[in-house]
């Protein structure tokens, strides 16, 4: 039986639950007809156009500490307010500490130029 994504997210503790029902909201908003993926083994939740790891655009990644929004090839992407974590060679996070991060215009921002950054990538 598959698991819906509200109680897989009811797993978290209340302040991870709350914020990432209103990141959730703010993604599906932002990001028009954007695949929503439950990934229970990996304990997140992926946004991308179709099936391959070049399609993903954003993740959610709920833990016991708090929540983190992953960015795939976020070291590519245009983050003037310099919100971006991380040292890996293609990906970036934003760790969600408070509730006005997640409809920051910053925020939305980002994942504008996600979205910009895979249609570029895909040739759309």
């Amino acid at each position: 039986m598959d698991i819906k994504i509200s109680d897989f997210l009811a797993n978290y503790n209340e302040v991870v639950y709350r914020r990432a029902v209103l990141l959730r909201s703010v993604i599906l908003d932002t990001l028009p007809n954007v695949i929503e993926q439950l990934d229970v083994p990996a304990k997140m939740v992926a946004y991308c156009y179709g099936q391959k790891y070049a399609e993903l655009i954003c993740m959610l990644i709920p833990s016991k500490k708090g929540l983190k929004l992953g960015f795939n090839r976020g070291v590519d992407l245009t983050d003037p307010r310099l919100l971006l974590e991380g040292t890996g060679k293609i990906s970036r996070y934003i760790e969600i500490k408070h509730d006005g991060q997640v409809q920051s215009p910053a925020l939305k921002a980002l994942l504008e130029s996600a979205l910009e950054a895979y249609k570029k990538r895909m040739g759309i």
